[in-house]
């Protein structure tokens, strides 16, 4: 931060950030660029609260109806090396990080663009997030920043702007709470609310960053991969230790170590809910110490242009590097010869073939639908009954006109209004988001984009009519966007110049996701991340990558569980130092601790 501005970052690709600051007694310019997909256009100063804020005026250049050929002529006898289900974060992750060790890999994505829930859609010159805004591992230093390090190992650079305020909390009892980016004006802000707790504060907050400095001086590659493992272990026992220390802990216990008030408990469940869909008590120590803290260590950035060029940037390296991927194609099964994983099937018929398969759809619809009618591993059986599916959300992307906000309008909200009890429960809370805050030319002049959303379940949708289906979504979001106006933005109803409600229902349909979910949730309090399964499986040549793999939810947390993937896959190939006989007893122990959950 230099003279009270904000700077915004590119990304080269070497990995070390470059900044473009600005001075705050002149604007700043620069030509046109343009990296892959996305052209960047003149720099736009404007002021905002005491600060100047450099805005980069961007504009994916694809056209309204978005949507991507892929490489032509994939030819279908191919051998790959490995075949990656699904095109989210945690796929092109893995893709990316084998290619670029040498292996020819394949993705096959349902849809007409990459992404998944990281991926993004345009309506009337709005270019809409599909899921959230808040990026973390996606700063220029450090080892935590696995976005930066993945688009950098393909060769893709992108500019990103700080956002000053991870997120502002607005909660019940008139509790209001900005999570800043500088960690030190957090925890005052926070200590000024509960100044009773400053000790029990600094206590807790200083654990998470224990565990946020063990992991990020740690070169971050497969757990399931013994060479590595003990490696690490010899040149940084300590820090080994600490992470496995925490590894069977969760948030809550440790924070009421430390926190005796209830309010504050509270605030810290709303902390981890952000997190994990879930409260402190039930969310993994190491989850909340690595996003709490990466929230400051490298700070919130927006890519330019919006979210989806994230997916795109990792989707047009992998081409770079040799590798394919192909849009509309639907995997129905995944084919199996004498119990080995060797291919794919799609609903067209057409079949791929590769060394290993990896799948970035969720444990459930991996085991339950590409593979019907196959037994069930037993580590998948143990998964199930510790953990079943989140809930999925309802979504409403909106566009309303500029003025309704006040000047001084964070990017990130979360609300809860009344009762701490709601927390949990569908439609209790509310997050959104405004990234035209940070970008605005992802919406047309004097608008703003709001997406909102709340946790809901899928069971509240099936059986209705049509009728009945667009009267329930229309009521619960007037109720939603009420709250919203009662709370937030007075006068919010009347500025709607565009507005789509999404549904659990649609969440599944096109995110191929297992009743709308967004990741697994333990059934009850768990031992920390003792349960998760990596990213093998008890099916010889499948592998599985995203949030239904440890270390779970999160953009962070599935880019990691890709590095991790991609390191294990590649060993399992050829491309990486193996141990078989370090192997199979380390793969033991890992399953002998997860029973242990």
């Amino acid at each position: 931060m230099s003279l009270g501005c904000y700077r915004t970052i590119q990304f080269p690709i070497n990995g070390k950030a470059r900044f473009l600051s600005c001075s705050p007694l002149k604007s700043s310019h620069l030509k046109a660029t343009k990296i892959g997909s996305v052209k960047f256009r003149k720099f736009q100063v404007s002021q905002r609260r005491k600060d100047i804020t450099m805005r980069l005026k961007s504009m994916l250049t694809v056209d309204s109806v978005v949507e991507r050929e892929g490489k032509k002529g994939v030819n279908t006898g191919s051998k790959y090396d490995a075949i990656v289900i699904g095109s989210g974060i945690g796929g092109l992750v893995a893709a990316t990080q084998l290619a670029v060790k040498g292996a020819k890999v394949l993705v096959l994505e349902k849809y007409v663009i990459p992404g998944g829930s990281s991926g993004y859609y345009q309506r009337d010159g709005y270019t809409f997030d599909v899921g959230s805004s808040v990026m973390f591992g996606f700063s220029d230093k450090g080892n935590l920043n696995l976005i930066t390090q993945a688009l950098a190992a393909v060769g893709r650079e992108m500019e990103v702007i700080p956002d000053p305020t991870t997120v502002h909390f607005h909660l019940p009892n008139n509790l209001s709470v900005q999570v800043h980016r500088e960690s030190s004006e957090f925890i005052e802000e926070l200590t000024s609310k509960f100044p009773h707790e400053k000790e029990g504060i600094l206590k807790f907050y200083g654990e998470c960053w224990k565990i946020f400095n063990a992991l990020n001086s740690l070169q971050l590659k497969s757990l399931e991969e013994p060479i590595y493992l003990f490696g690490q272990f010899f040149q940084k026992p300590l820090e080994c230790l600490t992470l496995a220390y925490y590894l069977p802990q969760n948030a809550g216990d440790i924070a009421r170590k430390y926190v005796k008030d209830t309010q504050l408990l509270s605030f810290i469940d709303a902390e981890c809910f952000i997190v994990s869909t879930v409260n402190a008590l039930r969310t993994p120590m190491i989850n909340a110490g690595m996003v709490l803290c990466d929230r400051h260590f490298g700070g919130i950035n927006y890519p330019v242009g919006g979210v989806g060029g994230i997916a795109e940037s990792l989707a047009e390296g992998l081409s770079d590097q040799g590798s394919e991927i192909l849009y509309r194609a639907n995997v129905t099964n995944i084919i199996l010869d004498q119990g080995k994983a060797v291919g794919v099937r799609l609903s067209d018929g057409r079949e791929f073939f590769a060394r290993t398969i990896i799948s970035n759809a969720t444990r459930w619809d991996t085991f339950g639908k590409l593979l019907k009618g196959e037994n069930l591993p037993k580590e998948e059986e143990n998964f199930q009954k510790v953990y079943i599916k989140a809930p999925s959300f309802l979504s409403i992307h909106m566009g309303v006109k500029a003025d309704v906000l006040p000047p001084d309008t964070d990017c990130h909200h979360f609300m809860l209004e009344d009762d701490w009890t709601r927390l949990e429960e569908p439609y209790g809370s509310i997050f959104l988001s405004i990234p035209t805050i940070l970008d605005s030319s992802l919406a047309p002049k004097g608008r703003h984009i709001l997406h909102i959303f709340t946790t809901s379940c899928i069971e509240d949708w099936e059986g209705l009519p049509p009728k009945d289906y667009e009267a329930k979504k229309e009521l619960i979001a007037e109720e939603i966007i009420g709250r919203l106006e009662k709370k937030l933005f007075p006068g919010l109803k009347s500025s709607i110049v565009f507005k789509e409600v999404g549904t659990p229902k649609t969440h599944r349909r096109f995110l191929a996701r297992d009743m709308g979910t967004y990741g697994p949730m333990p059934r009850q309090i768990p031992k920390g991340l003792l349960g998760m399964p990596f990213n093998t499986t008890g099916i010889s040549g499948l592998y599985c990558v995203g949030d239904s793999c440890f270390p779970g939810q999160g953009v962070i947390a599935v880019a990691f569980s890709g590095v991790m993937c991609a390191h294990r896959v590649a060993a399992d190939i050829g491309l990486e130092k193996k141990s078989p006989i370090f192997d199979t007893a380390l793969l033991g122990l890992l399953g002998w601790l997860r029973a242990l959950a």
